[in-house]
């Protein structure tokens, strides 16, 4: 068990990402996972005039909570992103072709990136919150944005910008402001002041 977390805690994160596992496991925090099996879709449908940080906050809290009823004891890391653009919240794609839509929707133009976290612990909601970054891509033609596509590969439509900012996506961008991992989909350093005003974590 490492010095840093207080072994009273058990950790659980409510989703299958493997990028926020690894997160999670390179700052030292003993994490399991139990991937919520909420709608999203479903949970957005049902929000009235809500912003793209409220959205995040919505849904991060709804996975935090399902699987902390089903976890008694554990603190539950639920955590959502949203890419929001000119007023519009963006979803993954599902094709190539809506991929390639999305980027070039978003070349030479800036974009926001809101990623949120919750804590939940026994089906009660102990603390959220949500951190934003701002991603300007650079300007890029259709053909450019084929090849890029070609050599990222189809797994980058499991990023909601259709790009893998710790990968070769990085080449997509002119200038980015914001915390690396609240571009990867968790704001680990309100992350972790949460844990640590919890005394989860003793570093």
């Amino acid at each position: 068990m490492s010095p840093i977390w207080n072994p009273a805690f058990r950790l659980v994160l409510a989703s299958g990402s493997v990028t926020r596992m690894r997160l999670l496991q390179a700052a030292g925090l003993p994490v399991e996972p139990i991937p919520s099996k909420l709608d999203e879709r479903a949970i957005e449908a049902e929000q009235t005039e809500i912003d793209a940080a409220g959205l995040a906050l919505t849904l991060a809290k709804a996975k935090a909570l399902s699987v902390s009823r089903s976890a008694p004891g554990a603190l539950v890391v639920g955590a959502d992103q949203v890419l929001s653009f000119e007023g519009r919240v963006f979803h993954k794609s599902a094709t190539r072709e809506e991929g390639l839509s999305t980027l070039a929707a978003l070349a030479g133009k800036t974009h926001r990136l809101i990623s949120a976290f919750a804590l939940a612990q026994d089906g009660r909601l102990v603390v959220a919150d949500a951190d934003a970054a701002e991603m300007t891509m650079r300007a890029l033609d259709e053909a450019a944005l084929r090849d890029y596509f070609e050599t990222a590969g189809p797994s980058v439509l499991d990023s909601v910008g259709v790009y893998h900012w710790e990968g070769i996506g990085v080449h997509l961008f002119a200038r980015v402001i914001g915390d690396h991992s609240t571009i990867l989909g968790l704001p680990m350093l309100k992350l972790l002041a949460a844990l640590r005003g919890l005394g989860a974590v003793r570093f």
